[in-house]
């Protein structure tokens, strides 16, 4: 069978810093703890003026194309995940397209273009879509552009406003590719939810304790799909495991429910038994609400164990590096948790090839899913390719008063006009509006 994965991959983050803990707790009251021991963060990165979604996703797109040599005759598809479009019929892969004719030799004339919808799991969604493109031989010796791109922006005062972010995730799907092979193998869990939802605005209505139940639920489904066919999941089989993160605190949840369910009936869990105990059985308790409550007393138990906080520091806790400094990033988040992860191992000279990797998406409305991966012997050399550290360090460092207007800008109820706080420079930007209201980019050298 032949191999298919994601062959490169590049990330452009929006060049506004907004510092929690230094400028956004004082101006709201607050302790800045709340952001960085609650939350898990530091940074939310935000665009300038002259920046958007399809800027981000093509600004990536010419970084990935160039360093890999392809010319849009390589390329027979583009597909763009995103929660923030904002056409409900134009795709902002033709946007992207548009963009990137600009720049290269050539058309996207022959290219199949679409855009992908289902909150934060549409960007795994799309590159199942091409893995499955490419598995049915239709793709002619072409690989797909998959862009995850996503202004995540909610209402001021509302409760999710410090975990917003911005930026872009290009991801080249192909045969023999040279960072990570997809497994066959996916497990689902789907429901109808009421969680986290756009109704026709663009800012979002969240039920904020319900979608971490949903969350934890949809993900406790998925894994247990995927063990119905690709085998009973060990912590011990992965090097890495990007969640989705729209915080890290709600990975350090998820993480501690996937733990245990991967240790039960294995050697882990009896040679914790002496210290915190067997994991609590339904059979042995009257109620579901009895073994419920049994069930999180043990997970309390189990999270402050040695042997978990180790497993947690080398599995998990690498992957979330780079979203303390960002934000959630939507359809991009877990995305940008998988090169957090490689990123972190190239940097301690991890030998991860042949290595896998267990990768959960989510979305909300809802849909977990999850799917394993191998990381190829090329791997090394493409993370080396990325230059994200580079950008967050120039990132302009919103004061508080500038938060506020750059908000105003990117909000579409608000007529703003904000000069640019950088210079763009080597990109693409947004250039006005055409005679249908169409938005217009141009190149600046």
């Amino acid at each position: 069978m032949t191999s298919v994965g994601i062959d490169a991959i590049e990330i452009w983050t929006g060049k506004l810093k907004l510092d929690l803990p230094g400028t956004f707790a004082p101006a709201k009251g607050e302790d800045p703890e709340k952001y960085t021991k609650g939350l898990g963060l530091y940074a939310s990165s935000l665009p300038d003026s002259y920046e958007d979604i399809v800027t981000m996703g093509a600004n990536a797109c010419k970084r990935l194309m160039e360093r890999k040599g392809l010319t849009p005759e390589d390329v027979g598809r583009i597909d763009v995940a995103t929660e923030s479009a904002f056409d409900n019929s134009k795709p902002v892969s033709t946007y992207i397209a548009g963009c990137l004719e600009q720049v290269f030799d050539g058309d996207f004339r022959y290219a199949n273009k679409g855009e992908r919808k289902f909150a934060c799991v549409a960007g795994t969604q799309s590159i199942d879509d091409a893995y499955n493109w490419i598995r049915a031989g239709r793709n002619r010796d072409r690989g797909a552009l998959v862009v995850a791109t996503d202004t995540a922006l909610y209402e001021r005062g509302d409760s999710g406003e410090a975990t917003q972010g911005a930026g872009a995730v290009a991801m080249y799907i192909s045969e023999d590719p040279d960072l990570v092979e997809l497994s066959p193998e996916q497990g689902y869990g789907s429901m109808d939810e009421t969680d986290f939802l756009k109704p026709n605005q663009q800012f979002p209505s969240v039920d904020g304790k319900r979608s971490i139940q949903v969350y934890l639920a949809r993900m406790r489904e998925a894994v247990e799909d995927y063990e119905s066919v690709g085998g009973d999941l060990h912590p011990d089989d992965f090097e890495l495991l990007p969640f989705h993160t729209p915080f890290p605190g709600m990975v350090r949840r998820a993480a501690s429910l996937a733990y245990r369910h991967t240790i039960r009936d294995t050697s882990i869990e009896e040679d914790l038994a002496d210290e915190i105990g067997r994991q609590p059985r339904p059979e042995a308790f009257d109620s579901e609400d009895e073994y419920l409550d049994a069930m999180g007393e043990y997970t309390e138990r189990l999270v402050e164990t040695d042997t978990y906080g180790e497993w947690y520091d080398r599995v998990v806790e690498p992957t979330l590096d780079l979203s303390r400094e960002v934000g959630n990033w939507y359809t991009g988040s877990v995305h940008v948790a998988r090169a957090s992860g490689l990123q972190h191992a190239l940097e301690n000279d991890w030998d991860l090839t042949g290595k896998r990797l267990a990768v959960a998406s989510y979305g909300s409305g809802a849909q977990a899913e999850v799917h394993t991966e191998v990381v190829q012997p090329g791997w090394k050399e493409e993370i080396a390719h990325l230059n994200v550290l580079e950008q967050l360090e120039r990132r302009y460092d919103l004061a508080f008063e500038e938060y506020g207007k750059i908000h105003d800008t990117h909000n579409h109820d608000t007529d703003t006009d904000v000069e640019p706080m950088t210079t763009p420079e080597g990109e693409f930007v947004f250039d006005g509006w055409g005679r249908m209201g169409e938005r217009k980019y141009t190149y600046v050298e």
